[in-house]
Order: C-alpha cells, then sequence, then structure tokens
C-alpha cells in the first residue's frame, strides 16, 4: 500500500484549540465581567465545550444551518433565550477576538509539514465552515500548505460519516487506501476514517480523549514526530512510538 497524501484535522491536532479556547474563554468572561457566575473559567468552558456539543449535534442532523448553531450556543451559555441575531454575534465576536489571540500551531506541526513536503500531498478535512478554518489556517501560517480544505458546513455531511473522508479523497483525486487521516478524536477521526477505507492515524495528546480505549482501525500516536514512520516516508525525521 503506497500513502500518496495525508488529510488533516485542524483543531486540536495542527492547531492547539483546547488551550486557545480556555484562554480565549478565561480572557472573554472576565472583559464581561461573567467569571464569578461561573466560578472558575476551568467550570465555564466544561459548559461552553457542552453546549457546542449539543449544538454541533443539531447541525449535523440537518436541524439547523451553522450560524445559527453558533447563536443558539451563545443564547444556552449565557441563559439568554431572547437575545437577538445581532445581539448574539456580537457576544461570540467579543469571544473570538480573545480567542484568537491565544491561537498557536503545536510545535511538531511545522517539522512535520517540512519533512513531508517532498513526499506527500496534503489536505484538510474539518468538521467546521470554510470561513473559519480558511481564516484561522492563514493567520497560523500554513494555508499554502494544502492543495484542499474541506469542511462540513459547505460539504453538508460530517464526520465521522464515510462520505466526509471520501469528499477529501475526491478532491485529490485519489482512492481512499491511497490517503491516510490524521486527527485527535478516536472515533470521529479515527473510527471514522479507518471505516471509509483511509490509513487512519489517531494523534492522542494527552487531552480529553486520552483515558479512551483506543478504538479498532486506527494507529494511535503520541507525536506527529512518528507520521513520517507511519507513512513510510523516505525522511530522516520521526521518533519511534509511545504506544505498542
Amino acid at each position: 500500500m503506497s500513502i500518496r497524501a495525508v488529510v488533516w484535522d485542524v483543531d486540536d491536532t495542527l492547531f492547539d484549540y483546547t488551550t486557545a479556547d480556555r484562554e480565549g474563554m478565561r480572557a472573554h468572561l472576565i472583559a464581561e465581567g461573567l467569571l464569578a457566575g461561573y466560578g472558575t473559567a476551568e467550570e465555564a468552558l466544561v459548559r461552553w465545550r457542552e453546549i457546542t456539543d449539543q449544538q454541533w449535534a443539531r447541525f449535523s442532523a440537518g436541524e439547523v444551518d451553522f450560524v445559527t448553531q453558533r447563536r443558539d450556543r451563545t443564547r444556552v451559555f449565557l441563559g439568554r433565550p431572547e437575545l437577538t441575531d445581532a445581539e448574539a454575534d456580537d457576544w461570540f465576536q467579543r469571544y473570538v477576538t480573545h480567542y484568537e489571540a491565544a491561537w498557536s500551531l503545536f510545535p511538531d506541526v511545522l517539522p512535520v509539514l517540512d519533512a513531508l513536503a517532498g513526499t506527500h500531498r496534503h489536505a484538510v478535512l474539518s468538521n467546521s465552515s470554510l470561513t473559519v478554518q480558511d481564516r484561522k489556517l492563514r493567520v497560523l501560517g500554513v494555508h499554502d500548505r494544502f492543495e484542499a480544505i474541506l469542511c462540513a458546513a459547505e460539504l453538508g455531511i460530517s464526520k465521522p460519516e464515510p462520505g466526509a473522508f471520501l469528499a477529501a479523497c475526491d478532491a485529490l483525486g485519489l482512492a481512499p487506501h491511497e490517503a491516510a487521516y490524521v486527527g485527535d478524536h478516536p472515533e470521529i477521526d479515527g473510527r471514522g476514517a479507518a471505516d471509509a477505507g483511509l490509513l487512519s492515524v489517531w494523534i492522542d495528546r494527552g487531552g480529553a480523549y486520552a483515558t479512551l480505549d483506543p478504538p479498532v482501525g486506527p494507529r494511535r500516536i503520541a507525536s506527529l514526530s512518528e507520521l513520517p514512520a507511519i507513512l513510510g516516508a523516505d525522511t530522516r525525521f520521526g521518533a519511534p512510538s509511545t504506544f505498542r
């Protein structure tokens, strides 16, 4: 089997979403005078993520569009269902300002992209919107590394559905067995990509999913430095896996 391309998840795979979300929410709650109502920024963030997952499930099921789920995240989080669309948008945009100030790539990202630049093609498949991820990748300075950037909001289908992964392969003109998918979620990314026929690689950075038993299908790595060896890339970059 020859892997010709790598398709990447973005948040918590390339981009340190967890840190940016935590620091951005902390700064936002302080600026809005809301931190005392949640006890700690960590408690507020847990609630924010619960609501995000709930609203994303509605979007994935086709019940609401992308912008509506984002507005409803704000309304539910604040406990203010009466907020107008404009008020919800304004509150969310103020949060985004703090969130973006904390954006950064993981330190293993640029080295692995450099190492694989001459051997593999690259694309992105994200459960977000193109507007969000296109700008994020530009700000982080890696947009030009990817031939295609596909997102659920525009595709009309989300990971872990096989069609999302197959759309990424189609964009590259490759069969599923010619592509690898790298993502941080063991089920949505790991099992989803494996079920679609891609070489699936789960990057386990010791976050929220580290205590889960790995699903059948994906290879599990602790650093992107391990990826070239899995791909069989002809580079001197790489490290032995910490998972056996």
